[in-house]
């Protein structure tokens, strides 16, 4: 076999989903990624394109939120001026308290940003030599191996390509082959200011080029539109930081290659392997470096490592390069599946089985693995967490930057990290609360005068932690002290999960602590011995003020009750788990008992704001007050029934359609609240197609919500990817739930799903489960300890049937006859 051969033949057992046609644009394209590098995959039978993201080249620099902050304090806002705003509301004049708090508001955190593009271009395509009826193609996205099959072309001109983004290597790689040799010709582009080409050391088959890229200091979101100028280069933010960054490509072809400019032109060719790395300035801040080692003098150093990260990558011969990939995706891929119904293998059509098909059971296991698979390719050690759209990016100025929204999206990004085996993929989250720890902590002390630290509604790749708005954002979301609080679900569970006390002890003890000390401070005294939060908003949702106006200001939300409670309960049990003593700990004794409980409105709902006061939106798109049930879990059927039938009733009144994450977020509730039918008609309509203009967003009294592009993902419109992760969870959520030790068996089945498994499940304790089902009974149940903590003694229940099991060091397995005793008492019920 030549060395430029390649083998990528599919396994039979993988899921793959398909389609019979070009990708004409980038909805329909196939997403890879390594973390670091993102590629959307376009193109036609005579052109491949693949659009090109690093996660790392982000707008703004690490001075930007500094720099934001002294113009915020500088102009007023501070612990004097939050005083005024909370007289303000105690005398019930909200227009003075807004007024006061747009001084709070920030300019914008800053934008994910497309880095460039790779364009290959085949001289005579097999649709000029064969006539463009007789030429078929057929694409596939491997959703087990993370590689991109194509098939192509007519007679004479048959031609495969198969791409990958490798993180061993660093590298996204495209492999080409053809039936006869043919020319070809390789470009690259970059939508920033080009700053550079630079071409590497040349053969006759083989060459190399690089693109050196000034990425802007300052990006300004779309919804800004009175900005001048939107992207700012080498601002006064920068500071002594380089914003650089560099796309590098490399070829090895049995052809003839040759450089000029910014293409390379081969000739000759029957087998071309190129590869693709991206690096700059972002990527090494992120990792540790300092602002002052990222400056001019850097460039030609990380345009010589991403050259010989490129050059080094197609110097070994493909199937190495394929093999390392596989042995580093496959172990994550298959970490953990659901499978819904009888079927988890083979090709499956995405445009008549997926979004047009009837068996939702196969859609909704293609959905579940596609959110595993799209959170291994966007999130890797080393590099920012997942945005808003995942690390694919295709416009300069994207909807809402692509940032990190910590209201909701980027938390449902992270959801199914841990339950389905992906703590290694959450790690990028983790850092970015971590570093958020920091940026935060002078925040809140110089806006709020608190201790601990804060973050709002929006951050980025810096860890921007202020109030967003620019001074005229509406507070219902630019005005939430609570984004940071939350976060540190993740920091709790991914401890929950693993058990590694080394992480809680030396990365998660700090920040919660931190932001325990910011919540204690941030809660001041109602009266009666009692605490509230003031000012307090349910984000991006409004009420009915007493004069009819619309009001976004109030004081103790359900939504900062609950973070607040939870963060507390957490602290706690992180100090007896870790035998660590804080002071802050007398604080949280002290303070539970005082604070607001979680109520009901005298029409039965989950009351979302500090009294009952009417919505503006009965069917708003957020379900905040729901938080408290999932992912909180301080709301729960069993032990809290009167509070679970509220949340349900709020459900209720929210009504079915929304967007993606909405969609996925009430999927997740109706499973937690044991609704399995009505999971399942949310689940229909979030995976039926967008019928109309991704393009034109939609409208926000809800009546023309999204579903899933062409390629899948999920979209408002315009497309956001937390719907594909939000999914994933909530789909698991259905067959598996956990409650206080207690593990629950298919807690939430729709009676249509009737047959499946859940293979590797994880749950907290550092347990891990096979699940299998028939006739909507389980049939064999796999438990499994993982860590030398894991418990010995576990609760499995179904439909509230409960059986006490002591576990086996390293496994534990129930078949049909020891799971009888569990199952008798429902079959007589029945």
């Amino acid at each position: 076999m030549h060395e430029l051969d390649l083998d990528a033949t599919p396994r039979p057992e993988a899921l793959r989903v398909g389609w019979s046609a070009p990708a004409d644009e980038w909805v329909s394209g196939a997403p890879l990624g390594n973390g670091r590098t993102g590629a959307m995959v376009t193109g036609s039978s005579d052109r491949l394109r693949l659009s090109l993201n690093d996660s790392a080249v982000w707008s703004g620099s690490p001075s930007s939120a500094a720099h934001a902050l002294d113009e915020i304090v500088g102009r007023g806002a501070g612990p004097e001026r939050l005083a005024a705003v909370r007289a303000a509301l105690d005398r019930g004049d909200r227009r003075e308290a807004e007024r006061l708090l747009l001084t709070f508001e920030g300019p914008w955190s800053q934008e994910f940003l497309p880095l460039g593009e790779l364009l290959l271009v085949v001289s005579s395509s097999a649709g000029e030599e064969a006539g463009e009826g007789r030429v078929r193609h057929l694409r596939e996205l491997d959703l087990d191996d993370a590689v991109v099959r194509e098939r192509l072309g007519g007679p004479g001109q048959e031609q495969s390509r198969t791409i990958w983004a490798s993180a061993p290597a660093s590298s996204v790689l495209v492999h080409v082959a053809f039936e006869s040799a043919v020319d070809l010709e390789l470009s690259l582009g970059t939508p920033l200011r080009l700053e550079s080409v630079v071409v590497g050391p040349g053969e006759e088959h083989r060459a190399s080029l690089a693109l050196g890229v000034h990425v802007p200091t300052d990006g300004a979101p779309l919804h800004e539109e009175a900005v001048a100028e939107p992207h700012v280069y080498g601002g006064a933010d920068a500071g002594t930081y380089d914003a650089y960054a560099v796309i590098a490509a490399a070829v090895r072809t049995d052809g003839r290659v040759s450089v000029e400019d910014q293409r390379m032109r081969i000739r000759g060719a029957r087998r071309v392997l190129v590869s693709l790395t991206t690096d700059g300035a972002g990527r090494r801040w992120w990792r540790g470096a300092r602002p002052e080692e990222l400056t001019e003098g850097s460039r030609s150093a990380w345009i010589e490592d991403a050259l010989r990260g490129a050059e080094d990558a197609v110097d070994r011969a493909p199937q190495e390069s394929l093999r390392m990939h596989l042995e580093d995706v496959r172990p994550l891929l298959a970490a953990s599946t659901l499978t819904l119904g009888g079927r988890r293998s083979g090709l499956v059509d995405v445009p008549t089985e997926v979004l047009r098909g009837e068996d939702d059971a196969l859609t909704a296991t293609v959905l579940h693995q596609l959110g595993r698979y799209l959170l291994v390719a966007a999130s890797r050690p080393g590099s920012p967490p997942a945005n808003l759209q995942g690390i694919w990016n295709a416009d300069l100025r994207p909807p809402w930057s692509s940032n990190y929204t910590i209201n909701i999206n980027t938390q449902m990004n992270y959801w199914a990290a841990e339950s389905s085996g992906l703590s290694e993929c959450h790690e990028p989250l983790l850092e970015l609360v971590r570093k958020l720890s920091v940026s935060g902590a002078e925040t809140a002390r110089r806006l709020y005068g608190t201790r601990g630290w804060v973050a709002h509604h929006n951050t980025d790749m810096w860890g921007y932690s202020l109030p967003v708005g620019a001074g005229h954002g509406n507070p219902s979301w630019a005005i939430w002290m609570m984004g940071g609080l939350w976060l540190t679900d993740h920091v709790w569970q991914h401890w929950a999960y693993t058990l590694d006390d080394t992480f809680l002890r030396e990365r998660g003890w700090p920040v919660l602590v931190g932001a325990a000390e910011f919540a204690l401070d941030w809660l001041v005294e109602e009266g009666a011995g009692r605490l509230r939060t003031i000012p307090s908003t349910s984000p991006e949702n409004l009420f009915r003020g007493p004069d009819g106006h619309a009001e976004s200001l109030t004081q103790s939300t359900a939504m900062d009750v609950a973070l607040i409670r939870a963060l507390f309960l957490r602290v706690q049990e992180a100090s007896a788990a870790l035998g660590l003593g804080h002071p802050v700990l007398d604080e949280i004794a002290v303070a539970l008992p005082r604070l607001p409980d979680l109520a009901v409105t005298t029409d039965g709902l989950l009351r979302e704001w500090g009294e009952d006061v009417a919505e503006v939106d009965p069917v708003h798109r957020h379900v905040s007050p729901l938080i408290a049930v999932y992912p909180l879990g301080l709301i729960d059927p069993v032990e809290t029934p009167a509070l679970a039938r509220a949340a349900v009733a709020t459900l209720d009144r929210r009504g079915p359609g929304a967007m993606g994450w909405s969609w996925a977020w009430k999927i997740a509730l109706r499973a937690r609240l044991g609704d399995g039918e009505s999971a399942r008609a949310l689940f229909k309509e979030a995976a039926a197609p967008l019928e109309r203009d991704h393009r034109r967003r939609a409208p926000v009294d809800g009546s023309e919500w999204g579903g899933l592009l062409p390629n899948l993902f999920s979209t408002h419109p315009p497309f956001q990817i937390d719907g594909n992760y939000g999914f994933a969870a909530a789909l698991r959520e259905t067959v598996l739930g956990t409650r206080s030790g207690e593990i629950r068996l298919l807690p939430a089945l729709p009676r249509a799903w009737a047959e499946g498994e859940i293979l590797g499940a994880r749950v907290p304790g550092a347990l891990e489960v096979d699940l299998r089902w028939e006739g909507g009974r389980p049939v064999e149940l796999v438990i499994r300890r993982r860590a030398e903590r894991s418990p010995r003694e576990v609760v499995v229940s179904v439909h509230g049937e409960r059986m006490s099991l002591t576990l086996a060091e390293l496994e534990t397995r129930l078949g049909p006859e020891e799971l009888a005793p569990l199952l008798a008492p429902l079959m007589r019920r029945r």
